[in-house]
């Protein structure tokens, strides 16, 4: 069994010989680190998630280290898990080797997808509260009624789609979007 360390600081300016200095001193044998913030792309934590092997431990610092959301991390360590790996965060004092590290672990994961199911639940309601005040999710339209009423002139005195949709400043695919919506004619010539 190793214990293998992971070591990550968000910009090149910060310096990662804290973290660096306690996973030597718990006895990682190999350390693996990156210098980028969380949600970019990390080689130094996909080198580290290739090297470990079935009876080994990847450490870190503190658990944000690892993981971009809780979500992520929970994530991380259950793959690690399937692969018998296990997970030790020195900050929290989290060891998913023991029985105990592992509860809190799961614990960790039944509040991430309660989180989760909290947000669709608010989300849900925020639209349908929305919905019944009669508004709807979304960007505003490009075509406005005015414009939309502008381009059906410009339209009826023989101005092609692509013609009144340049007068009004708008984008042919968005007027033929909204004569289409509104069941206006578009058979106003050609494109």
């Amino acid at each position: 069994m190793a214990e293998i360390g992971y070591a990550r600081v968000s910009t090149a300016e910060q310096n990662p010989a804290l973290q660096l200095d306690a996973l030597a001193k718990v006895g990682c044998t190999q350390i693996f680190q990156d210098k980028a913030s969380g949600a970019t792309d990390r080689p130094g934590l996909t080198a580290a998630l290739a090297f470990v092997r079935e009876g080994d431990v990847l450490v870190v610092w503190k658990l944000d280290r690892l993981g971009r959301s809780l979500p992520h991390l929970i994530e991380t360590v259950r793959a690690l898990q399937t692969r018998g790996v296990g997970f030790r965060s020195l900050t929290e004092a989290i060891d998913t080797t023991t029985p105990g590290g592992r509860l809190i672990f799961h614990i960790f994961g039944a509040l991430g997808q309660f989180e989760r199911d909290l947000i669709q639940e608010r989300t849900r309601a925020g639209l349908d509260a929305a919905a019944a005040r009669g508004r709807r999710g979304g960007r505003k339209p490009v075509v406005t009624e005015d414009k939309l009423r502008r381009a059906r002139a410009l339209i009826a005195q023989g101005l092609t789609v692509r013609e009144a949709a340049a007068r009004i400043k708008v984008s042919k695919t968005a007027l033929y979007a909204a004569l289409g919506e509104k069941g206006g004619n578009t058979s106003g010539g050609q494109t």
